[in-house]
């Protein structure tokens, strides 16, 4: 247990940002994150390398996202909240949700886990399991779509 939370204490609020900005509302990330460590802890015992711990439970983080997005409609939900809450002067943080909101679900999460996460495209590449150079074009193009949207 000990060592779980100690690992899990190093990790916890790039956790939360990532599902936060990948979800796009707070108790959702919570949610995600909540239902991680509770994952994460009953197979912890099966973890071989506690070096490999942070790839480990993004890739459960990233995942458990996913599902959850699965299972509503994602888009509408936050171009609904969008549109709801819009003002003239909108916070850095709601311009960033409409911003990931017009990228495919992918494309966010790779964007997600570059930037908040701090993870490099190799990295990315084993959580997803997916090939380096998939995701390396992915990430570039969802950049280029998001300069895109910024310019107009």
């Amino acid at each position: 247990m000990e060592g779980f939370m100690e690992l899990y204490q190093t990790v916890y609020k790039d956790m939360y940002r990532l599902a936060y900005y990948y979800m796009g509302s707070a108790e959702d990330a919570e949610d995600a994150v909540q239902e991680t460590v509770m994952t994460a802890y009953e197979h912890f015992g099966r973890l071989k390398d506690k070096d490999a711990f942070r790839p480990w439970i993004f890739k459960i983080l990233a995942n458990r996202c996913k599902k959850s997005l699965k299972k509503r409609s994602r888009r509408e939900f936050l171009r609904e909240e969008i549109e709801r809450s819009y003002e003239p002067s909108l916070t850095t943080q709601t311009e960033i949700l409409e911003l990931l909101g017009k990228l495919d679900d992918e494309e966010r999460l790779i964007v997600t886990l570059t930037v908040y996460g701090g993870y490099k495209g190799e990295e990315i590449a084993r959580i997803l399991n997916k090939n380096h150079s998939t995701i390396r074009s992915k990430y570039r193009r969802a950049l280029k779509k998001l300069e895109k949207e910024m310019q107009e």
